[in-house]
């Protein structure tokens, strides 16, 4: 079987990275949220999005039923599917670092060993990490897409927290409590933390 890899040669471009953070005047980073489904990770997202654009960053969320709907239309929620989601969602934000935006990703990234590999393709001096802690019977009591719901009457095969399991983060970047504290509240924590690490 031919060895295509061989075959593939990267062209160096004369703009950078470099270029790109020195005209914007902010560091690109990749905001990673996980938790569970209706912890809150898209309506953080979507506010630290609002406030960063308004101030002239460019930005950009991933958010996973979207990216689901395209990109990655042809995975299930198997295992096996879902460390190919976050991989290919990596590879993605890596390139939007690149391009010099704040990129904010939305998922559930249940599995440590997915999120790690995220963290070093895109280097650890990109990446950071916020775990959204909201506990499951919270979540489930929000069960904002109804789909908690789904799961437990057995019509969703592999559903975290249900059926399927979540490694919660260790030692996250960032650590916010949507059980407890008002979403103004953490979006106010999440600026605090976030807006000095793309100062320049």
């Amino acid at each position: 079987m031919e060895d295509y890899k061989k075959n593939i040669i990267p062209h160096s471009y004369k703009i950078t990275q470099s270029d790109r953070v020195e005209r914007n005047g902010f560091l690109p980073k990749l905001v990673w949220f996980t938790g569970l489904s209706g912890s809150g990770k898209s309506t953080l997202a979507s506010g630290l999005e609002d406030y960063f654009f308004k101030k002239g960053t460019n930005t950009y969320i991933l958010d996973g039923d979207n990216i689901r709907s395209g990109l990655n239309c042809d995975l299930d929620f198997s295992d096996e599917s879902r460390k190919e989601n976050i991989r290919r969602i990596a590879e993605v934000s890596k390139l939007f670092i690149d391009a010099g935006v704040l990129v904010f990703t939305a998922f559930i990234s249940p599995f440590k060993e997915d999120r790690y590999s995220a963290r070093k393709l895109v280097g650890e001096e990109n990446f950071i990490e916020v775990y959204v802690d909201c506990p499951l019977e919270v979540c489930e009591k929000r069960d904002v897409k109804g789909l908690y719901k789904k799961a437990r009457e057995g019509k969703i095969k592999y559903f975290t927290g249900i059926t399927s399991p979540f490694e919660a983060p260790e030692n996250p970047d960032i650590q916010i409590s949507t059980a407890i504290n008002p979403i103004t509240d953490c979006l106010q924590k999440l600026i605090e933390e976030i807006e000095p690490k793309i100062s320049i």
